[in-house]
């Protein structure tokens, strides 16, 4: 009986099974593209807003008096408390007397010695020139004795000189405030010698009210604003105090000025304006600025030398009717500036702009796009130009952090997109 081949029955099953296979495969349905990203959108508005000239600023005392040990001694004691208020002529120090009234006693012996010498001099002088007059007495034994009155008139002069250095060094030693203030930490504890080689820094007492606030102001708006720093030559003490008031309650001074701004480091606006009292000789060349200086009020001495801080000041003539955008929606790209502005087919176009000052969180913009025009405020890291978006208003300022923290939250539903080297959005891995 003849055996049948079993290869040709093997051949079609296999064949048979690349068929089903292959399908299978066909079967899957292709990956859906994602959904286009979230974004937020707002308008571009025009609006009046407030313009401001600003700078880094800081801040020092009207007065700083550096306390110094003028005479060599060991302190004795400490006067007044670290970083206490002081007025002017209280005692901060005292230095060992002991020498220096030593030294007075024995330069009032001298001036006495000296005065002794001079009265018998004039006594001698005076009676000499009665023996001249009598011929009993010869013209240089004359001279000689006014010489000697002389000579015992400089005498008196020097020792009293001494001792008026004298009482001077002991005086030192009794180291007072010259002005009021608040004086600082002690830098020399008692027991220490001082004044060996130099006068040592004992302490500086600093008067704060009202504070000096340092900054510089761009050349531009130096000349711009040249109305701003006339007749500084009579912005005095006396003027500035008179104009705090005034800015309190008009909000403007007698000149209709309406003041220097402060910000503090925490971001917070200080209640009290200041007003610019002196402007530095000359334009620094290496920064193009101007140094300038105001006066602050601080009657409760919250500010204190070496703060830094913010100035702005009002640029009266600007700020009406601009186009303005938040900061936040601005792409930089190099130094240039863009908008992704999102038209009526959900599409992004990215638009050059040209922009002007900062206000609160808005950015004026001078050209480039148009009031009403849609700009992505939150998710730029998700455009790019061309790319198509899910649209969405931004919220009130109070509810924007919340929305944009979920706009920036990828989806559940899908992985979000990566972006790829041209820019768009490339597909998800299988």
């Amino acid at each position: 009986m003849k055996t049948k081949s079993f290869a040709p029955i093997a051949a079609a099953l296999l064949g048979l099974s690349a068929v089903v296979t292959l399908a299978g495969c066909d079967a899957k349905k292709a990956p859906s593209p994602p959904p286009p990203p979230t974004v937020l959108v707002a308008p571009v508005e025009r609006r009046d807003i407030d313009l401001y000239i600003e700078a880094v600023a800081s801040l020092d005392g009207y007065d700083n008096a550096d306390i110094r040990a003028r005479v060599k001694g060991y302190l004795k004691s400490q006067n007044y408390k670290d970083g206490s208020p002081v007025k002017a002529g209280q005692l901060l120090f005292t230095i060992e007397p002991a020498d220096y009234a030593a030294a007075v006693e024995v330069a009032r012996a001298s001036v006495t010695r000296a005065q002794v010498a001079q009265s018998h001099n004039r006594v001698q002088l005076e009676r000499d020139q009665g023996l001249f007059k009598t011929g009993t007495l010869s013209q240089q034994d004359l001279d000689t004795a006014t010489a000697n009155v002389a000579d015992a008139d400089g005498q008196v002069q020097a020792a009293k000189a001494q001792l008026d250095q004298a009482v001077l060094n002991l005086s030192y030693t009794q180291v007072t405030s010259p002005i009021d203030g608040v004086a600082g930490l002690a830098l020399v504890r008692i027991g220490n010698l001082v004044g060996q080689d130099s006068p040592t820094l004992l302490t500086t007492v600093s008067h704060l009210d009202p504070i000096r606030v340092n900054f510089p102001m761009s050349e531009s708006d130096y000349t711009r604003y040249r109305a701003l720093l006339a007749h500084l030559e009579k912005r005095d003490l006396a003027w500035a105090k008179q104009q705090f008031g005034k800015l309190d309650a008009h909000g403007v001074t007698d000149d209709g000025d309406p003041g220097v701004q402060l910000v503090l480091a925490d971001g917070s606006v200080y209640p009290h304006r200041g007003v610019i009292v002196t402007a530095n000789r000359q334009i620094d060349t290496s920064t193009g600025t101007i140094q300038i200086q105001a006066l602050v009020p601080n009657s409760d001495g919250a500010l204190r030398p070496g703060a830094y801080g913010q100035v702005r000041i009002r640029r009266t003539d600007e700020g009406k009717g601009v186009l303005v955008v938040p900061e936040r929606a601005l792409v930089s790209v190099q130094g240039t500036y863009s908008l992704g502005v999102v038209g009526p087919d959900s599409k992004v176009h990215l638009k050059r702009v040209e922009l002007g000052a900062t206000s609160r969180g808005l950015r004026v913009v001078t050209s480039g796009v148009a009031e009403g025009d849609s700009v992505v405020v939150d998710g730029i890291q998700k455009i790019s130009d061309g790319a198509t978006v899910d649209a969405k208003p931004a919220p009130p300022p109070s509810a924007s952090a919340s929305a944009a923290a979920a706009v920036s939250a990828p989806p559940t539903s899908a992985p979000a997109p990566v972006a790829s080297a041209a820019g768009a959005p490339a597909a998800p891995k299988n």
